[in-house]
C-alpha cells in the first residue's frame, strides 16, 4: 500500500533559506520515497518561505506552509503548533525532519499529539524486507541498532551529516498555506537572541573538512622536563586560524579540568571526541598526541580518513586505528605546518592583489 511521506523543515537563522541538515535530511527522504513507491509531500515553517520553496519545490509534488511572524523564531508552542497543523493537513504515515535544536525540543511532543511515535538522532534510513528502518547508535556509540515500528505516525528526525544532500535547480513553487493560530499561552516565551564565541574563539566547526584533535601529550613534560602549556595553546590556536580545522579533544584530556591538572584553555568538553555521543563527520581526522584509546577511536568512525602524529611508534594509532601515522614530535611537526599555511596564505593574498 502507498504511504504519505511528509518532509518538514524550518528556515535557518536568516529567516530564508533552510538550514544544511535540512537538506541532508531531504535527500534521505526522496530516496526513501522513491524505494517504497510511496507520495512525499514538504512542509515548511518560517517567517518567509517563498526562497527556501522554491530551492526544494522539486523533491515533492505538494509543499504546505506555515509562515507569519510567530513562527520566525525557535519556540516550542508555536512549532509544535506549526508542526501538528502540517501533520494533520499531509496524513503521513512517516515524518522525516532534520534533527536541528529547534526541531529536537518540538518533535516528541507533536508526536504525542498525534498518537504516534518519535525516534531521534538517527544516522541512517533504509528498506528493510519491504519495510522502512531507522539507524542509530546507544551506549556511546558502542551499539548500533536498527529499529522497525508499527505505530503511525512515525516522526524521524535525522543527525546532520549522515545523508547525501538533496540538490536540483530553484524554480517557482506552489505553496499551500495553513492558517495557524498561537493561542496567548502557547506565546509566554520569547526569543531574547543568539549568544555565539567571537570568531577568534571559534573551536568547534561542524563543516570544517579537517577535524584537528588534541591529546592530553600536549600538556606532559616535554624532552627538557619541562611542560609547555603556552607554546601548546599557541601553535594549536594557530594551526586552527590557519588551517579552518574544528577542533577535538581526548578524553584524558578534557578531563584533566576537573581532576586540578594543567589543561588547554580553550578545551572543554564539547570538544571531547568519544564516550560523549559526538560523532564527528569530517572528511579527514589529525590526531596528536593521542594513543589511540578505544574510546577515542570509536567517536571517530565516520572520518574517511584518519592521520596520527605520536612519538612513540608503538602507540594505537598505529595498531590498525589509523591510514597514516607520522612518529615525530606534534610540536614540531605543528609548527613546521603553521609556517607552511602561512606562507601559502600571503602567497594566495599576493596573487590576488596582483590579479586586481
Amino acid at each position: 500500500m502507498a504511504q504519505n511521506i511528509l518532509f518538514v523543515a524550518h528556515t535557518d537563522e536568516s529567516g530564508t533559506a533552510l538550514p544544511k541538515s535540512a537538506l541532508d535530511a531531504l535527500g534521505a527522504a526522496v530516496e526513501i520515497t522513491s524505494q517504497l513507491g510511496a507520495t512525499l509531500t514538504i512542509g515548511l515553517l518560517g517567517e518567509n518561505l517563498k526562497a527556501a520553496a522554491d530551492l526544494i519545490t522539486l523533491a515533492g509534488t505538494n509543499v504546505l506552509g506555515v509562515c507569519g511572524e510567530d513562527f520566525a523564531k525557535p519556540r516550542y508552542g508555536s512549532d509544535a503548533a506549526a508542526v501538528e497543523a502540517l501533520c494533520r493537513v499531509a496524513s503521513p504515515e512517516i515524518v522525516i525532519a532534520p534533527g536541528t535544536s529547534r526541531f529536537l525540543r518540538v518533535l516528541p511532543g507533536v508526536a504525542q499529539r498525534l498518537k504516534g511515535c518519535v525516534d531521534t538522532h538517527l544516522t541512517s534510513l533504509e528498506i528493510v524486507d519491504g519495510a522502512l528502518a531507522a539507524t542509530r547508535w546507544f551506549y556511546r556509540q558502542r551499539l548500533e541498532a536498527v529499529i522497525q515500528r508499527q505505530a503511525r505516525p512515525w516522526v524521524l528526525a535525522m543527525d546532520s551529516g549522515c545523508h547525501q544532500p538533496w540538490s536540483g535547480r530553484a524554480t517557482a513553487a506552489k505553496i499551500q498555506m495553513l492558517e495557524v493560530s498561537v493561542p496567548a499561552e502557547a506565546k509566554r516565551t520569547t526569543f531574547s537572541g543568539l549568544r555565539t564565541p567571537a570568531s577568534g574563539a571559534q573551536t568547534i566547526r561542524p563543516d570544517a573538512k579537517l577535524l584537528f584533535v588534541a591529546g592530553a601529550g600536549w600538556t606532559k613534560k616535554q624532552a627538557d622536563g619541562k611542560t609547555h602549556l603556552a607554546e601548546a595553546e599557541s601553535l594549536i590556536l594557530g594551526f586552527l586560524r590557519e588551517s579552518s580545522a574544528s577542533l577535538g579533544g581526548s578524553k584524558s584530556l578534557v578531563d584533566q579540568s576537573g581532576e586540578n591538572q594543567a589543561v588547554l584553555g580553550f578545551m572543554t568538553h564539547l570538544n571531547q571526541v568519544g564516550q560523549t555521543g559526538s560523532t564527528p563527520r569530517h572528511p579527514k581526522g589529525l590526531s596528536t598526541c593521542c594513543h589511540g584509546e578505544e574510546p577515542h577511536v570509536v567517536g571517530w568512525r565516520f572520518i574517511n580518513e584518519r592521520r596520527a602524529i605520536n612519538l612513540d611508534p608503538n602507540c594505537g594509532w598505529a595498531r590498525g586505528k589509523s591510514d597514516v601515522l607520522y612518529v615525530a614530535d606534534a610540536f614540531q611537526v605543528i609548527e613546521k605546518l603553521n609556517s607552511l599555511l602561512a606562507e601559502r596564505l600571503k602567497a594566495k593574498a599576493g596573487s590576488a592583489t596582483t590579479t586586481r
